[in-house]
């Protein structure tokens, strides 16, 4: 068995120990293999060991690798994303996880009604209230999903963070807890449309205590794949 291969077994387990603690099945948390700035291969290596969902951060990687890939897997965009990129995604993924303002959702309610079909969408929150960091303030939160709900071509399937960083995963379940309690208050609001199953938080340093906060959708690369060399642009 491959180091990755061996890699994505040990973290399903740590997933299941985590599902057992917090009295969840662990069927309803899916794993996202964070894959840029990985090559095709290792994704086609992630793919036979069973993994089918990945996450891509960067368009123009995504745009050159995605070709290289020989496997039928199943494509997540998880960085931040330019309005004018979002064409080179059209029909090429599954779920946008960092829909944090209403004009980027615009543009993709454009482009996938091109195709005729819905695009399954995130919203992104700025859940540690950080000037650096992309997503939408708590505050206006209710109000982006009515906005974004009222689009065609889309559907809002629940909400993504990027928590501030710490180096003790305790220190995180606060921010993961109050994101569980937003998907629930947006969800008592029953708006048309939108559905608060999806909670994508949790990374490799902390995806457990997201998984036992409510995550349904962590997302891991380093703990898969091992240490990355960032890309410019």
């Amino acid at each position: 068995m491959s180091d990755i291969a061996n890699n994505i077994s040990h973290i399903r387990e740590r997933i299941a120990a985590a599902c057992e603690r917090s009295g969840r099945n662990p069927e309803a948390v899916r794993l996202i293999a964070v894959s840029k700035v990985k090559p095709a291969a290792d994704i086609d290596a992630a793919f036979a060991a069973g993994q089918q969902l990945f996450g891509e951060s960067y368009v123009q990687e995504f745009r050159d690798k995605s070709p290289q890939v020989q496997s039928t897997v199943e494509w997540h965009f998880i960085g931040g994303l330019q309005s004018n990129k979002v064409k080179y995604l059209r029909g090429k993924v599954a779920m946008i996880h960092s829909v944090d303002r209403l004009s980027l959702a615009q543009e993709i309610s454009h482009q996938w009604q091109k195709e005729g079909t819905t695009c399954k969408i995130l919203l992104q929150v700025n859940i540690g209230d950080e000037g650096q960091k992309s997503g939408c303030d708590q505050d206006k939160l209710e109000q982006l999903v009515r906005d974004v709900s009222a689009l065609p071509n889309i559907q809002v399937c629940g909400l993504m963070c990027l928590p501030p960083y710490c180096s003790n995963a305790e220190e995180v379940r606060p921010y993961f807890h109050r994101m569980r309690e937003l998907a629930g208050q947006i969800d008592q609001l029953q708006i048309p449309g939108v559905s608060m199953n999806e909670l994508s938080m949790g990374m490799s340093g902390d995806f457990e205590v997201a998984v036992e906060e409510g995550a349904t959708l962590v997302r891991v690369g380093t703990a898969i794949f091992g240490e990355r060399i960032r890309k410019n642009g």
